[in-house]
Protein backbone atom coordinates (compact mmCIF):
# COMPACT_ATOMS: atom_id res chain seq x y z
CA UNK A 1 0.00 0.00 0.00
CA UNK A 2 1.19 3.48 -0.79
CA UNK A 3 0.44 6.52 1.27
CA UNK A 4 -1.19 9.12 -1.01
CA UNK A 5 -1.31 11.76 1.71
CA UNK A 6 2.38 12.56 1.27
CA UNK A 7 2.99 15.52 -0.99
CA UNK A 8 5.04 14.89 -4.06
CA UNK A 9 7.76 17.37 -4.99
CA UNK A 10 7.50 18.16 -8.67
CA UNK A 11 10.04 20.14 -10.67
CA UNK A 12 7.55 22.99 -10.89
CA UNK A 13 7.15 23.13 -7.11
CA UNK A 14 10.91 23.01 -6.54
CA UNK A 15 11.41 25.86 -9.05
CA UNK A 16 8.80 27.98 -7.22
CA UNK A 17 10.60 27.45 -3.91
CA UNK A 18 13.93 28.35 -5.49
CA UNK A 19 12.51 31.51 -7.08
CA UNK A 20 10.95 32.56 -3.78
CA UNK A 21 14.20 31.87 -1.94
CA UNK A 22 16.08 34.21 -4.29
CA UNK A 23 13.40 36.92 -4.36
CA UNK A 24 12.91 37.46 -0.62
CA UNK A 25 16.53 38.48 0.19
CA UNK A 26 16.64 40.84 -2.81
CA UNK A 27 13.34 42.44 -1.76
CA UNK A 28 14.63 42.83 1.81
CA UNK A 29 17.82 44.55 0.60
CA UNK A 30 15.85 46.95 -1.60
CA UNK A 31 13.42 47.85 1.19
CA UNK A 32 16.27 48.52 3.63
CA UNK A 33 17.92 50.78 1.06
CA UNK A 34 14.70 52.75 0.53
CA UNK A 35 14.24 53.25 4.28
CA UNK A 36 17.90 54.14 4.79
CA UNK A 37 18.11 56.83 2.12
CA UNK A 38 17.00 60.12 3.67
CA UNK A 39 17.84 63.60 2.50
CA UNK A 40 20.39 65.76 4.30
CA UNK A 41 19.25 68.71 6.38
CA UNK A 42 21.07 71.06 4.00
CA UNK A 43 19.34 69.73 0.89
CA UNK A 44 15.93 70.06 2.57
CA UNK A 45 16.76 73.57 3.87
CA UNK A 46 16.04 72.38 7.43
CA UNK A 47 16.14 74.96 10.21
CA UNK A 48 15.39 74.82 13.94
CA UNK A 49 12.81 77.62 13.76
CA UNK A 50 9.23 77.33 12.44
CA UNK A 51 8.00 78.96 9.24
CA UNK A 52 5.00 80.83 10.63
CA UNK A 53 2.55 78.18 11.83
CA UNK A 54 4.35 75.48 9.87
CA UNK A 55 6.62 73.42 12.12
CA UNK A 56 7.78 69.82 12.35
CA UNK A 57 5.45 68.79 15.18
CA UNK A 58 2.42 69.36 12.93
CA UNK A 59 4.00 67.76 9.84
CA UNK A 60 3.02 64.31 8.52
CA UNK A 61 6.70 63.35 8.15
CA UNK A 62 7.63 64.06 11.80
CA UNK A 63 8.29 61.14 14.18
CA UNK A 64 7.78 62.47 17.75
CA UNK A 65 10.37 62.03 20.49
CA UNK A 66 9.67 60.64 23.96
CA UNK A 67 8.10 63.93 25.09
CA UNK A 68 6.46 66.72 23.04
CA UNK A 69 9.53 68.95 23.59
CA UNK A 70 12.14 66.25 22.89
CA UNK A 71 13.79 66.05 19.47
CA UNK A 72 12.27 63.47 17.16
CA UNK A 73 12.95 62.03 13.77
CA UNK A 74 11.68 62.47 10.25
CA UNK A 75 10.68 60.11 7.46
CA UNK A 76 12.39 62.38 4.91
CA UNK A 77 15.25 64.23 6.64
CA UNK A 78 18.17 62.49 8.36
CA UNK A 79 19.24 63.22 11.91
CA UNK A 80 17.63 64.64 15.03
CA UNK A 81 14.69 66.96 14.34
CA UNK A 82 13.50 69.82 16.53
CA UNK A 83 9.69 69.72 16.98
CA UNK A 84 9.63 73.48 16.31
CA UNK A 85 11.83 73.14 13.21
CA UNK A 86 10.85 73.36 9.55
CA UNK A 87 12.02 72.25 6.10
CA UNK A 88 10.80 72.26 2.51
CA UNK A 89 9.34 68.74 2.93
CA UNK A 90 6.75 70.14 5.35
CA UNK A 91 3.34 68.54 4.82
CA UNK A 92 0.52 69.59 7.13
CA UNK A 93 -1.22 66.79 9.07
Amino acid sequence: MTNHSQKKFSRRRIMKFMALGVTIPIFDILMNHVHASKASKESMQYRDEPNGKEQCNNCMQFIPGKTPEAPGGCRVVEGSINPQGWCVAYTRK
